[in-house]
């Protein structure tokens, strides 16, 4: 049996991947395309286009995402004209107006994350219509945070888009699953599918 030193991979940055990393560094591990422990927005659109973005989503993503995050996560380091995004310092980079599912430190917090269900979910208890989705929105707005605004509407449009089923829900696992990253690994893969066919 392997033990679980094993099953992490340390990068140069000093950063360690894996059993290791909390569940927003997971989040955002996908877009560390060379898994060094930076992002930079190269890695963010080659991310996008990989779970079927287009390029114009990809690109404006991109320029939101990195300008939003890479000063923030890169605190007392002189300010970066590539923008990287330190993959260690995801929790610096959290926003207000936000479920709460992400503690201060980027762990997971179950109850949180069921709040949005029993809340919300009126229609279906497992799962959110477009119009559940912008109530919880609404209702999450902390009074005059407007980049919190922005930031959770473009978060949740962006889920919404790609993860809502074929009758428009969007199911609780789909939910859970980007919360840990591992909904962008299974985009990726269908997108690579439809490619194929």
């Amino acid at each position: 049996m392997a033990s679980s030193s094993s099953l992490l991979t340390s990068n140069k940055n000093g950063g360690v991947s894996g059993e290791d990393q909390s569940v927003l560094q997971k989040h955002v591990s996908f877009f560390d395309r060379n898994k060094d422990g930076v992002i930079y927005p190269w890695e963010t659109f080659q991310g996008f286009r990989a779970i079927g973005s287009g390029v114009f989503l990809s690109i404006a993503s991109v320029a939101f995402i990195h300008f939003s995050l890479s000063f923030k996560t890169r605190p007392g380091k002189f300010p970066s004209p590539l923008l990287p995004i330190e993959v260690n310092n995801i929790k610096l980079g959290k926003h207000g107006s936000d479920t709460g599912v992400y503690d201060k430190e980027g762990r997971f917090i179950p109850s949180k994350f069921e709040e949005i269900f029993s809340k919300h979910a009126h229609t279906y208890p497992d799962a959110l219509t477009a119009d559940e989705l912008k109530e919880m929105l609404k209702e999450n707005r902390a009074s005059r945070d407007y980049q919190g605004w922005v930031a959770s509407e473009a978060e949740w449009n962006i889920l919404y888009k790609f993860g809502k089923d074929k009758d428009g829900l969007l199911e609780k696992d789909t939910v859970r699953a980007v919360y840990d990253g591992s909904l962008f690994h299974l985009l990726e893969k269908q997108h690579n599918a439809q490619k194929k066919n």
